[in-house]
């Protein structure tokens, strides 16, 4: 067993397939069975079940998914780590990143990471629920995961860094009723149009409170897409609850930002396992963790990031 072995292992399970992963590999298809076939007979059982043209993961592929990125994983920190020694850098980390937290906190550690490490690539991976951040931790397809939820998470087996509680905020088109910087009540909501997302998300939460507040409300759109809320409401369409994450680009396109009083938080976490973790990701965890501590200083003065 060597490492190119697994390289073609995970790429045929990331890929769906042997023919798109050869294809992704630049090897013939022919090199890559011959690959599996003498991974399978090193190891001693099926790591596929072959249906017609296609291929699931068998029981043992499954189970050896999660060592065998963290194998790899731990090759390449060897190999930074060398090339570091050697008067060279290079390296990567990935992160399984959640809509809101990708606006910000992620911009501002992103900023900072390649300012302090311009030779290391950061690679995000988007995830649209915490249990979908918690997944990509658990199995080692990303070493880090920066999620938001309704309360504060608890995973079993994760290491969970709390960074910040973002409040809620409606964000408006300039030109209206709402005013930039002065807090709204659900009620003085009533007449507008609201741009919402699907149920299941803290956001839809709020905006469905406003409405069963009996203010006269409506949802005028409802958006997979968190990138789409902003231009709809800088269009005219209606007015949007977001995740005080927005509030800075928000700004930046001329939109007017109201705090909400009584407002639920977003409460954002960068997760990762307590081991394993190459020195790209460690560092990022550190500027993480320095930037958390940063934030609730500010959020004890009552001062602005």
């Amino acid at each position: 067993m060597d490492a190119r072995q697994l390289e073609y292992f995970l790429a045929i399970v990331e890929h769906g397939g042997f023919s798109k992963a050869a294809a992704a590999l630049h090897v013939a298809q022919p090199s890559l069975s011959q690959a599996m076939a003498n991974l399978e007979s090193d190891l001693g059982v099926p790591l596929f079940h072959r249906l017609g043209r296609g291929v699931v993961l068998s029981e043992a592929g499954t189970e050896l998914l999660e060592p065998s990125r963290r194998v790899l994983r731990d090759l390449n920190a060897v190999r930074e780590k060398a090339a570091a020694m050697s008067g060279l850098h290079g390296g990567s980390v990935e992160v399984a990143v959640m809509p809101s937290p990708g606006i910000e906190p992620l911009t501002t550690l992103i900023q900072r990471f390649a300012e302090l490490h311009p030779s290391l690539t950061v690679s995000t991976r988007a995830a649209f629920t915490p249990e979908e951040v918690v997944a990509l931790v658990r199995s080692g397809a990303c070493e880090l995961g920066l999620l938001g939820s309704a309360s504060p998470v608890d995973a079993p087996g994760i290491d969970v860094l709390s960074v910040e509680a973002q409040p809620f905020v409606v964000v408006s088109a300039p030109g209206g009723d709402i005013q930039d910087g002065v807090a709204l009540r659900p009620e003085d909501l009533a007449g507008h149009k609201l741009i919402a997302s699907r149920p299941g998300s803290l956001m839809r939460t709020i905006v469905d409170d406003i409405m069963a507040a009996g203010t006269d409300t409506d949802i005028v759109a409802i958006v997979d897409h968190r990138t789409s809320i902003l231009p709809l409401v800088m269009t005219g369409v209606g007015i949007a609850v977001l995740p005080a994450s927005w509030t800075r680009l928000a700004h930046r396109c001329g939109a007017a930002v109201a705090p909400i009083e009584p407002t639920a938080h977003l409460h954002v976490a960068m997760i990762s396992l307590p081991a394993h973790l190459a020195p790209a990701a460690r560092s990022f965890l550190d500027l993480t963790r320095s930037l958390a501590r940063r934030r609730s200083a500010e959020s004890r003065d009552g001062t602005a990031s």
